[in-house]
Parts: structure tokens; sequence; C-alpha cells
């Protein structure tokens, strides 16, 4: 019948299941350890036996690695779950908006794009739109009251007022106060969240004519 079952595993490609009395344990087991004290006890020299404390100091290192392992194997379980947990909380984004910082945008079919900045102080702020061959196709201008978020929005439209293809295009901003001091800007941008996955680093979302951005530099969830 062994016979027979080699045959089997040797036709389908594979190595027949290993026996339990081939397998060897890769590492020491508290039995082995056991065995070795009272080795090391039997061989001792009889006029300088070994010490109470480094006898105990041996079962005390055991006893901690036993107890390390246990740790480990404790903490990668934990870690699994988290990861699983974290693409369920993650899947329930698809199809939402995010704020996100980006020195781009994606400009729907037929809609409009948009995000914030945060301004220094009262003033201007300008916005540049660039398509992607880094050219300027509109430029706008958004006061900014005071210190803190300014609101932009884009409808997707040129200079001349005609409408683009949609897309990503670049943008690009400015704040110039009113002595004229001018300072360049971070753009934040909306996305529509299209799918997520998981890296080794965390949880990542895949947007709409943005890429490919990590969980942790979402600012706000639409």
């Amino acid at each position: 019948m062994s016979t027979i079952a080699n045959d089997i595993y040797s036709s389908l490609g594979i190595a027949g299941a290993p026996k339990a009395a081939d397998k060897k344990a890769e590492s020491l087991g508290q039995a082995d350890f056991l065995r070795l004290m009272t080795e090391q006890l039997k061989h001792q020299d009889p006029l300088k036996p070994m010490e109470n404390s480094a006898f105990l100091g041996q079962l005390a290192q055991f006893s901690t690695v036993q107890g390390i392992q246990g740790l480990n194997a404790t903490v990668n379980g934990f870690a699994g779950s988290m990861a699983s947990d974290q693409l369920l909380r993650g899947a329930t984004m698809v199809g939402r908006e995010v704020l996100l910082p980006s020195a781009k945008l994606a400009l729907p079919d037929g809609g409009e794009a948009g995000g914030i900045v945060a301004a220094p102080s009262s003033g201007m702020v300008t916005f540049e739109i660039t398509d992607p061959n880094g050219l300027p196709v509109r430029q706008f201008t958004v006061p900014a009251k005071a210190a803190g978020e300014v609101a932009f929005e884009w409808d997707g439209t040129n200079a001349a007022g005609e409408k683009l293809p949609p897309g990503a295009y670049g943008i690009a901003a400015r704040h110039v106060t009113e002595t004229g001091t001018a300072t360049s800007l971070g753009t934040y941008v909306r996305g529509k969240v299209q799918s997520v996955s998981v890296g080794s680093d965390g949880l990542y979302l895949d947007l709409e004519g943005l890429g490919t951005a990590p969980l942790a530099h979402v600012l706000r969830v639409g």
C-alpha cells in the first residue's frame, strides 16, 4: 500500500508526506534542556560542583528564552490581525472623497476640482493650473482674509473659458501679503478613493486620477 501511495505522489510530481520519525526538531525543547542539565550534573567535578547560582541562572535563561518565543508568536499573530482589520476598515473608504497633499488635481468628466491651502496670513493666493506637459492653462486668485484654510475651486476651463478634457493637471499656489511678500504654499486636493491595498508599511489608497497615496497622508474624509 505504501508503494502505491508513493507512486501516486511521484506521478503528481510531488514528494510523499514525510514520516513523523523523519522530522527533526529545529530547536531545543524543555525536555532537551533538562537532559543536558542532567548530563552536566553527572559529569561535573565532584571537588568543584556547580554552584546553585549558576544552576538557577541557566534555568532562568531557559525560561526567558521560552517567554520571548511565546511573546514573538503573540505579537506576530496580533500584527496579522491588525493588518486584516485595517484592510476591512479601509474598504469602507472606497467611493468616498478624501483631502490629501498633492501637486496634482484630478479633473472629472464635466465636473470641477478643488481643495484647500493653508495661508500664513491675510493676502491673496494665486493658483496656477498646468497641463500634463507642464504648460499653464489657467490662473486664478482667491483672497485670504486671515491665516488658516483657504478653499479653492477650478471649474475645469482654460484661460479662454473652454472646457478642458478630464485628467490629471498640475497645481501650484503662491501667497502674497499686503506688503508684497510672496510665499509658495502646499496644496491639498480632493480625490475619490477607487480601491485600497495593504503594503509593508500600512494601508494605501488608489485615488482616481491621482495614483496611490498612504492612508496616513489623508487630512480629511468627505
